[in-house]
């Protein structure tokens, strides 16, 4: 999947590097990475926790089925896995997936070839994000090298295959539809899509097998498959940073009232962290943490996150899933165990009655304890649509009520009140 001279290591193998000033740090594979976060996407969809995956899936097959050879297929079901990079809204899910065309449809192609195009493990995916709502006909194709618009338009092809059979997912009733979808695809050859992207899909779909393969143990299991026979890239900090502001930017997205969120906390815990003397090695993890810590929010309703009244109790305990979420995203990841369990953990209170996992001082450790400090500290300094950023004054006493409670470490509190006028800018950094 990725070009470059990157060193290549076994399928799932994580490494510690030893930095310049005697640090350890990941290394990982962008693989895991990937396929981690592709589930995070998949949240999106509430019910149906599986979009991405299908699309890959039936991507890589018509691939395999025109004799591509193995990283090309690989190639493709990971541009399937992560072809909705640029939806984090539910509604705009809803919208995608219940219409087979939709006027809006472009824009999260727009926000997604945005995302990828100056990462460079991942670049090559954005032109065909770019139009992987595209009609054929109205594809630039003299703008675009020919395989980039055959890979959009194929995405595009299983897309609505996808869309077309979300109803039948749930009640057994596939293999009984399969034709009829088919007949849609075939009626749009020529207008939506490509003929001979068509007449493949015809050919590859007739087998029961190809469908079959959609339901959730047959996903599960060729995601296993893809992921131990697909080419690695190991993976530094840099990288891992990288890769976490663009889904940290994702979920920030989601909401008006959470832009620029992620990345403030992660810019307060590093600068916490700092004046702790927490060691380099473990301040990128909990900026990265940082980064990542709210990713299981892309699974909370619009409705529910965008509410600006106080949220009724059904409402609370769909929004206090989204930490634990955030753990079953993030901890298959090798090398990832303490930044999945520090992201987790930012909800967990020293007095033990924070959540998902209500535990108590003793087991939080010193990032987990920053991560939650940073949380609430960047969500009274930050500007929301509903109200402005308190002031410093004003966010060191909401702070310390808090500590007085048992609710926030007030260890680490000092050290933010030590330096508001740095605090306070790490927590609302300016951003171009």
């Amino acid at each position: 999947m990725f070009d470059g001279t990157s060193r290549i290591q076994p399928a799932g193998a994580a490494a510690v590097r030893t930095d310049s000033q005697g640090s350890d740090t990941v290394i990982t594979d962008l693989r895991h990475v990937v396929f981690a976060l592709s589930d995070a996407l998949d949240l999106v969809g509430i019910d149906d926790l599986a979009h991405g995956k299908r699309v890959g899936i039936m991507a890589a097959e018509c691939a395999r089925a025109q004799g591509a050879e193995a990283r090309e297929i690989a190639r493709m079901f990971d541009l399937g896995l992560l072809h909705d990079v640029g939806v984090s809204s539910t509604v705009t899910h809803g919208h995608l997936v219940a219409e087979f065309d939709w006027e809006s449809s472009q824009v999260h192609c727009e926000v997604g070839h945005a995302l990828l195009h100056d990462f460079a493990p991942l670049a090559w995916m954005a032109l065909p994000i770019r139009y992987h709502h595209t009609r054929w006909e109205r594809m630039p194709r003299t703008l675009l090298p020919a395989q980039d618009a055959l890979a959009a338009n194929l995405v595009y092809l299983v897309d609505r295959v996808d869309a077309l059979a979300a109803a039948h997912y749930a009640d057994g009733s596939l293999l009984i539809s399969t034709q009829g979808i088919r007949d849609q695809i075939a009626g749009h050859a020529g207008s939506y899509f490509a003929p001979e992207l068509v007449e493949l899909f015809l050919e590859v779909s007739r087998s029961e097998a190809f469908w079959l393969s959609l339901e959730p143990r047959a996903v599960q299991a060729y995601l296993a498959e893809m992921l131990a026979q697909g080419q690695t890239h190991a993976t530094g900090m840099a990288e891992l940073r990288q890769l976490a502001g663009i889904f940290s930017r994702i979920v920030d997205a989601k909401s008006p009232f959470t832009a620029q969120h992620s990345l403030g906390v992660a810019k307060l815990s590093r600068h916490l962290a700092e004046r702790l003397g927490v060691g380099p090695g473990h301040c990128d993890k909990i900026e990265v943490a940082g980064l990542l810590h709210d990713i299981g929010k892309l699974r909370v309703p619009d409705e529910v996150l965008d509410k600006p009244a106080r949220l009724d109790e059904r409402e609370r305990k769909v929004m206090n899933t989204h930490s634990f979420e955030t753990y079953q995203i993030l901890r298959p990841i090798p090398g990832f165990e303490e930044i999945a369990a520090w992201a987790a953990w930012h909800h967990e209170e020293p007095d033990g009655n924070g959540y998902p996992f209500h535990l108590p001082a003793d087991r939080l450790p010193l990032e987990a304890r920053i991560l939650r400090v940073a949380d609430i500290f960047q969500a009274m300094a930050q500007d929301r649509p509903y109200r402005a950023g308190l002031p410093a004054g004003a966010v060191a006493d909401f702070m310390q009520g808090l500590a007085r409670q048992g609710r926030i470490d007030p260890a680490i509190l000092a050290a933010a009140t030590a330096d508001m006028d740095a605090a306070m800018a790490a927590a609302c950094p300016r951003t171009t």
